[in-house]
């Protein structure tokens, strides 16, 4: 009947209050709530769950928003009044954004459109009950958030990240020179400052360098800095990122940008650990740690001739790999939770989470642009919002214009996936087009077996016949 989502765990006897009119749905509700451990009544409309409510206090109430003779809407606001601290998740197959933006407004927990995926509405009922209320709510994310913090400012509990900070921990007492790689938008200057942090020299400056933007001509003298005369303009002694950084960090962002000329002095001056300014005429000792991050790799620009061999080896002692964000999708929900607490701070705004299928959204996204993807698309989300709840209708999908999709013959290439947002889209048939490709890849891969496609995407079998039926995907 569906996932043995919690095993054996019980819940205290919870007592949830299921209303829907469809008989076979109140069924299936009560079988698979009762299998996982708690009390469930059911009710077949909204007469029948109001009398329910005038006799019985129930810890969590999961109403469709259809319900003939009154609406689930009307059953919330109902509970409402009657002082119930109940948690309310609604769920429907007519789900529009209008309704749900009523439903947050007031005061439903979270609402799931149907077909759900029982594990998801399973973790929504478990989430919900542990948080009666929200400034409950809002205490439990806090705390969690601030665990979840590791130096001061990166959020991961994935193995990728886990092991991430245990290098971090080893690196940061040396002075041995790291090499961190990483798509762009990954975080790469996170971990170098999480380095410096956590390093003896943290009381020293953490200079960082765009080795990507500055004009070739100036490179020599902004990284070594120059003597009075040495060129036009330079009419006083100035220090160079090496010399500002002395018993501190530099941190050199898209190394694979610099000209081999300028590739040749920083050798020398970190095999010496000194520097030669412009001009001058004596070298100056300076003690610096170096952290350098690139999103290309190196080895090829080494084979190529675009990067020296050996200052290569000179940066590459420790090197850190940043996976992608589609790499570490176990995050994904505390990093956009963390980034919509910051944005909805900044903009005096009271939203306080995203729901359930707004999550799933992002699940489904392969992020090109990772995580400070991730951060614009929650900022534009939260500016958008007129609820206090991110729904799928609140994210930018303008962010999703560039999707990875994967070709027969295994090549990847970028095509559009939809117009801006700001020009106007019709969400659900974009939704739906999403939904019936990966229904027929999921069928053409198992050669039409309806199971073996349920598991591969993650739903139930009776999840999977509904949705073919609905596109008549034989």
């Amino acid at each position: 009947m569906g996932d043995n989502f919690m095993g054996e765990e019980k819940h205290g006897h919870k007592h949830i209050l299921v209303v829907d009119d469809e008989l076979s749905m109140r069924e299936f509700l009560e079988v698979m709530l009762t299998r996982e451990g708690y009390d469930v009544t059911v009710a077949e409309n909204g007469a029948a769950a109001l009398k329910c409510l005038d006799t019985t206090p129930y810890d969590l109430l999961l109403s469709d928003i259809r319900l003939g003779d009154m609406t689930g809407l009307d059953v919330l606001r109902a509970a409402k009044a009657k002082k119930s601290d109940a948690p309310v998740i609604l769920i429907s197959a007519y789900a529009t954004t209008e309704t749900a933006v009523q439903a947050m407004n007031a005061g439903a927990y979270d609402y799931l459109p149907k077909p759900f995926a029982n594990k998801e509405l399973l973790l929504t009922i478990r989430n919900a009950l542990s948080m009666r209320t929200l400034e409950e709510e809002r205490r439990a994310m806090a705390y969690t958030m601030e665990k979840k913090l590791r130096f001061g400012r990166i959020i991961g509990e994935s193995p990728e990240m886990q092991r991430i900070f245990e290098r971090i921990t080893q690196v940061a007492a040396t002075r041995t020179s790291v090499l961190i790689s990483g798509e762009s938008g990954t975080g790469k200057e996170l971990i170098a400052r999480a380095i410096h942090d956590s390093s003896p020299r943290a009381s020293k400056s953490f200079v960082v360098v765009n080795c990507g933007s500055i004009p070739e001509n100036l490179m020599e003298s902004a990284f070594f800095g120059h003597k009075r005369g040495s060129f036009t303009g330079a009419n006083t002694d100035q220090k160079g990122f090496f010399e500002a950084a002395d018993g501190g960090t530099v941190f050199l962002d898209e190394i694979s940008e610099l000209p081999l000329a300028l590739q040749v002095k920083l050798l020398r001056s970190l095999q010496e650990r000194k520097i030669l300014p412009v001009g001058g005429t004596q070298e100056v000792p300076v003690d610096f740690r170096i952290i350098s991050a690139t999103n290309r790799s190196l080895e090829e620009a080494v084979i190529v001739g675009k990067f020296r061999e050996d200052l290569f080896y000179r940066l590459n002692v420790v090197e850190i790999r940043l996976p992608p964000l589609r790499e570490r999708k176990e995050d994904l929900r505390m990093l956009a939770q963390h980034f919509l607490d910051k944005y909805a701070k900044e903009m005096g705004k009271g939203i306080t989470k995203l729901s359930s299928y707004a999550i799933d959204l992002l699940q489904r996204y392969d992020f090109p642009g990772n995580v400070r993807e991730l951060e614009n698309l929650i900022e534009r989300s939260v500016a958008l919002s007129s609820t206090n709840i991110i729904l799928p209708e609140s994210l930018s999908l303008s962010f999703h214009k560039r999707r990875k999709i994967q070709k027969e013959d295994g090549a990847v290439m970028d095509t559009e996936a939809m117009e801006d947002v700001a020009s106007g889209v019709q969400l659900d048939e974009i939704l739906e087009g999403i939904e019936r490709r990966y229904l027929e890849k999921a069928l053409d891969l198992t050669r039409g077996n309806k199971q073996k496609s349920a598991d591969l995407l993650g739903i139930t079998f009776r999840s999977i016949r509904y949705r073919l039926s609905k596109y008549n995907i034989e």
